[in-house]
């Protein structure tokens, strides 16, 4: 992804035909806290599964540290194939409907004031799933008063009764990702689409209760240039999405898609100030940030 601000290159090539080793800005140390014990084993109890985990995310480790994680309910089976996810493509198992209100008892159990609560893509059923991020949101907020509510939903093939399960639960932040620029999106995202998902997110920005935030996320490294990354954020803003986060796509495994380069961690600063200029109000950009991490940085006022 080229750069017209420095003489100094703003990313690092790399060689295709093997996993590439990685820069130092992307190396993470292993927890040494009790805390990071104490997570899983909440998890574990709870029988919960966590976007950490299941996407491989390189953040888990601090996550967890911290005592937060990401929620995935819906199972852990997808019913989508995307070039760059690691959480399993299968027949899903069917919904566990007491997990609403185990996601809810462990929002209470670790204290959290900010929930992340993701989920596999569900075209198996009828809504997507969005009646159980419906009552996953009542069982958290039942349980946890006060808490800030973010959803990271896939795109419910655009349904507008599947969309109003979910708004209707009045979620604080409404997030899906864009994940990457027009041109890479058919290689990147199994049968989602650039525009759909703008749509999407603008139907969220138009349908929600007042004071709804929108969020998505682009991963970079995939072969993007500066000028798509420009064009994708602007198409973001222009359906109202406020909350961008970017961050660098690493591999899962050798039969995902490979990276095409290494951002450094200054160019994704200078994104960040170009999205600020854009307008949007919280921008989480750097080399490890993903969907979720430290997504409670922003408080919704």
């Amino acid at each position: 992804m080229s750069s017209c601000a420095s003489s100094t290159p703003s990313v690092l090539p790399v060689n295709l035909t093997q996993r590439p080793r990685l820069p130092e800005w992307l190396k993470v140390n292993l927890p040494t806290s009790s805390a990071f014990t104490r997570t899983r084993a909440l998890l574990d109890d709870l029988r919960l599964h966590t976007v950490c985990e299941s996407a491989r995310c390189p953040n888990h480790w601090e996550c967890w540290s911290r005592g937060t994680a990401t929620f995935m309910i819906a199972g852990d089976r997808c019913t989508r194939a995307c070039g760059f996810c690691a959480v399993a493509t299968a027949k899903p198992l069917p919904l566990e409907t007491d997990e609403p209100n185990r996601v809810a008892d462990a929002t209470r159990r670790m204290g959290l004031k900010h929930v992340v609560i993701t989920a596999v893509a569900r075209d198996d059923l009828a809504d997507g799933g969005a009646r159980h991020f419906q009552e996953t949101i009542h069982a958290v907020r039942t349980a946890n008063p006060g808490i800030v509510i973010e959803v990271l939903t896939p795109d419910f093939l655009e349904s507008d009764a599947a969309l109003d399960l979910v708004l209707g639960a009045r979620p604080d932040i409404f997030n899906h990702n864009l994940e990457t620029i027009r041109r890479l999106t058919p290689s990147v995202r199994h049968r989602a689409t650039y525009d759909r998902s703008l749509r999407v997110l603008g139907k969220a920005r138009a349908r929600g209760a007042y004071g709804l935030h929108t969020k998505s996320g682009l991963m970079l490294g995939l072969g993007e240039k500066e000028a798509e990354v420009m064009e994708a954020m602007r198409d973001l803003r222009a359906v109202g999405c406020d909350i961008l986060t970017l961050g660098q796509y690493l591999q899962p495994t050798l039969k995902h898609l490979p990276v095409a380069e290494f951002v450094r961690p200054e160019q994704f600063q200078r994104l960040r100030r170009i999205a600020e200029e854009l307008g949007f109000v919280h921008v989480a950009s750097g080399p490890l940030v993903r969907s979720s991490y430290h997504a409670d940085d922003f408080s919704p006022a």
